[in-house]
């Protein structure tokens, strides 16, 4: 089934199942937290940090049984070592995180605070 046409971020997550709420809305405050200049846009249907004109930060994705934390694959691939030695498994550019697991809340806050450092020391998308 298709994911249902999001009017904006805050429709995003309005139209979480309770199931997806609680994991997204954590990833939404760590994010505002991580990253108080990024603003977020929904960008194909799912909500997207960005910083600048138009560089995306990292992006948060549902799906039934997980959500994802996404990065770039060039950024993500310096940190998916981590990643993997916490337990958690990672593809091209993101971590998976199922819904009946915690969430590694300081590995996330360290990911993106990451992420913020690579920004504003290259200016990369």
């Amino acid at each position: 089934m298709p994911m249902p046409k999001r009017a904006s971020v805050d429709d995003f997550f309005a139209q979480l199942t309770e199931t997806q709420r609680p994991h997204l809305e954590a990833l939404r405050q760590l994010s505002r937290d991580a990253d108080p200049a990024a603003r977020e846009e929904l960008k194909w249907n799912l909500p997207v940090y960005v910083r600048g004109d138009k560089a995306n930060m990292w992006m948060l994705q549902n799906f039934k049984n997980h959500c994802s934390l996404r990065f770039s694959p060039p950024f993500f691939a310096t940190q998916k070592a981590a990643v993997e030695a916490a337990g958690y498994e990672a593809g091209e550019g993101f971590i998976k995180l199922p819904y009946d697991r915690e969430l590694p809340t300081e590995l996330l806050t360290a990911l993106m605070k990451a992420r913020v450092e690579d920004y504003e020391a290259t200016g990369t998308a």
